[in-house]
């Protein structure tokens, strides 16, 4: 009789073993997201998140992004994503810097725990200085000489509470890396830091239920109608994700004793979305740069410096329709740029002409790569559109929907496409595990 190998999911003592260590350690992340650094002002903290306009959409932007950690300004507020940050820098700087691509290209896997190494301590100075940011965003989006943060200044008396408050953010976000790594360590393999951020995204689903069921008169209703759109969004997103182009490769046959072995016909799979969710994250940190800067100058004596400054903030600070075009645009120019960069460094044409591998018509080496290149870019274009439309979906619908962005799909439309990459990776990963002990999908007599 056939049976399915996840009906011995719980069976198997050391799966059982990695679920429930994963778990835990998910469970002590969002205890911790709780804490809140010290000298904390929950009077303006309250007002900012209840302030509507430009500053409450920026502040409700930075809190999706965080998975509602900056709505209490815990010590996890900065989340994990100095380290991602400082992952995004070092990857870009590869193809760059010639010493670090020749390191990558000779000795793999020292090249990954090189970077592995400095992304670690490259996190400490981006999340100082994410943390300062942060701070400084809420003093100037609350405006009237308050602040977030209780006595907070580099000078005088303020400098030893100031330096407590910036430690704690940067410790919370060193600890919520340790607890990555000890889920991809102890628990379910190499997906510490994407269930970490997993869990802060689908911690908002309960609040965003909220928001739709309290219209008590269609509240069923739009929930109905979310959850349709909630699911034909996701089979795109896996129908888009799963979209390979198989390219045609040749691997010269092998001699065996006297013999000599046919040649062998294979295939080199090419991904439509090969960058993920990365362009999203680029473009939403780079589109709340302008709106943080204009921030500083709503309050300027120039009529016309305020005037200006307070259109930028309207625009960049999320909801409106030059937001969303400017939005898109960045999304697609991102996805190809990251796409050509991770391309780049996997160089196929050298890869395949190690191996004496060929593709038909095409010469070996260069003319390989330039080949592939195009070909990828060119089933770019669909994949970075697709991740360009979904960014902006939420806000067409809100435009005929009484929604916010944010339950339009129940987590952001960046945090959508995050939640089901980790979902179907870690499925994945769970179903390779149980055949690697032996529950596999075949006859098992029981």
């Amino acid at each position: 009789m056939k049976r399915s190998a996840w009906r011995y999911l719980w069976k198997s003592e050391d799966i059982r073993r990695k679920l429930l260590i994963t778990i835990l350690l998910l469970v002590i992340y969002r205890f911790a997201s709780n804490v809140p650094v010290p000298g904390l002002n929950r009077e303006v903290l309250r007002a900012l998140s209840q302030s509507g306009g430009a500053a409450g959409n920026l502040f409700n932007l930075l809190d999706l992004l965080s998975g509602g950690t900056v709505s209490r300004f815990s010590i996890l507020a900065m989340g994990v994503y100095p380290y991602i940050t400082a992952q995004i820098i070092l990857n870009l700087l590869v193809p760059i810097i010639p010493a670090l691509e020749r390191k990558m290209r000779d000795d793999p896997r020292e090249g990954r725990r090189f970077l592995e190494r400095w992304t670690v301590i490259l996190t400490v100075p981006m999340a100082i200085l994410s943390a300062i940011g942060q701070i400084n965003i809420f003093n100037s989006l609350v405006g009237g000489g308050q602040s977030i943060i209780v006595n907070f200044g580099f000078s005088g008396d303020a400098l030893l509470p100031t330096v407590a408050t910036l430690l704690s953010m940067i410790a919370g976000t060193m600890f919520g890396i340790w607890l990555g790594e000890l889920i991809s360590e102890f628990g379910i393999p190499n997906q510490g830091l994407s269930l970490i951020i997993f869990s802060g995204i689908v911690s908002r689903i309960p609040a965003n239920l909220g928001s739709i069921l309290s219209d008590k008169q269609n509240g069923w209703w739009m929930l109905l109608l979310v959850i349709v759109i909630l699911a034909l969004t996701i089979f795109a997103i896996v129908f888009v994700q799963q979209g390979r182009r198989n390219v045609p490769v040749l691997f010269p046959g092998r001699r065996v004793g006297n013999r000599m072995s046919m040649p062998v016909r294979s295939n080199l799979p090419l991904m439509v979305n090969m960058a993920g969710m990365i362009p999203l994250i680029f473009a939403q940190s780079i589109m709340t740069f302008p709106a943080i800067v204009a921030s500083y100058f709503v309050s300027s004596k120039t009529e016309w410096i305020a005037s200006f400054a307070t259109g930028v903030t309207k625009v960049f600070g999320g909801g409106s329709a030059w937001y969303s075009l400017i939005y898109f645009t960045m999304v697609v120019l991102f996805t190809f740029f990251y796409t050509d960069v991770l391309f780049q460094q996997q160089n196929y044409g050298e890869n395949l002409k190690r191996q004496g591998a060929q593709i038909p018509g095409i010469s070996r080496g260069g003319p390989t790569q330039r080949y592939l290149t195009k070909v990828q870019r060119r089933i770019t274009l669909p994949g970075a559109l697709f991740l360009g439309f979904v960014a902006v979906m939420p806000y067409l619908i809100g435009l005929v929907l009484p929604l916010s962005q944010s339950s339009m799909f129940l987590v952001s439309a960046a945090g959508l496409l995050i939640v089901v990459g980790v979902v179907r990776d870690t499925f994945n990963i769970i179903d390779t595990e149980l055949k690697l002990h032996g529950y596999d999908e075949s006859l098992i007599k029981g």
